[in-house]
């Protein structure tokens, strides 16, 4: 693009244990193209938190907004999707629940053999993954320094953020995107083909770990683009 007109606004959401940080290679691809790219450092407190989080930086777009979330951002995004300024909504190797279900209810009955992550038990509130299974579970395409630096600055997820349930999916109003990652041991790839269909949207697979927003912001950015463009 050889104009430096914006192509569209973008709102990117993270998920639990996580911070936007990680972000940053899909802000730098889309914003090279000209998009106008906010990131949202949600709380993940509570679910109802990490929505008004979301409406507030969609508040303070100029128009449009392709509503991007990461794995329990996929819960922010399809509650905060509903905002009227919201165009489409892209699902990266995310959770996309329906009406009443959160993500105690979408993870509660894992299928046999599939990888279990490893969520400590609750620590006054607040989950954690065990640091020493990190980067195998979460960032397995990562570099093992920058994993373990994930590992060790870990956001604290609450555990109402992970109860918290859906009120009215956008999903149904809205047209939606999914990026599926096929090496994923954090959500299996599987559950993620079944969510991506159940709510129509258009998807792509992309062999990566659960942090293929890290490893591969091309892919991720490409998909963002294509959501943009309807």
């Amino acid at each position: 693009m050889s104009d430096n007109t914006p192509h569209g606004n973008v709102v990117l959401v993270h998920g639990g244990f996580v911070d936007g940080s990680g972000w940053q290679g899909v802000y730098d691809a889309l914003k090279a193209d000209g998009y106008n790219v906010a990131i949202v450092q949600n709380p993940t407190l509570s679910l109802e938190g990490d929505v008004a989080a979301t409406r507030q930086v969609i508040d303070g777009m100029p128009g449009p907004v392709t509503l991007v979330g990461h794995s329990y951002g996929g819960v922010v995004i399809t509650e905060a999707g509903n905002h009227p300024n919201v165009a489409s909504l892209v699902y990266i190797a995310a959770f996309a629940p329906d009406k009443d279900e959160s993500v105690n209810t979408l993870i509660s009955d894992p299928p046999p053999g599939a990888p279990v992550p490893p969520i400590l038990p609750p620590n006054q509130g607040y989950l954690f993954l065990d640091r020493d299974k990190f980067a195998e579970s979460f960032a397995g395409d990562l570099p093992r320094a920058q994993a373990e630096f994930m590992a060790d600055s870990q956001v604290p997820w609450g555990v109402d953020a992970l109860t918290g349930a859906v009120s009215q999916p956008a999903w149904r109003a809205k047209p939606s995107w999914y990026l599926v990652a096929t090496d994923d041991h954090m959500i299996p790839p599987p559950a993620q083909l079944a969510m991506s269909e159940r709510i129509g949207a258009l998807t792509v697979e992309v062999a990566a770990s659960h942090s293929v927003y890290v490893s591969q912001p091309d892919a991720v950015a490409d998909l963002i683009r294509q959501a943009a463009r309807g």
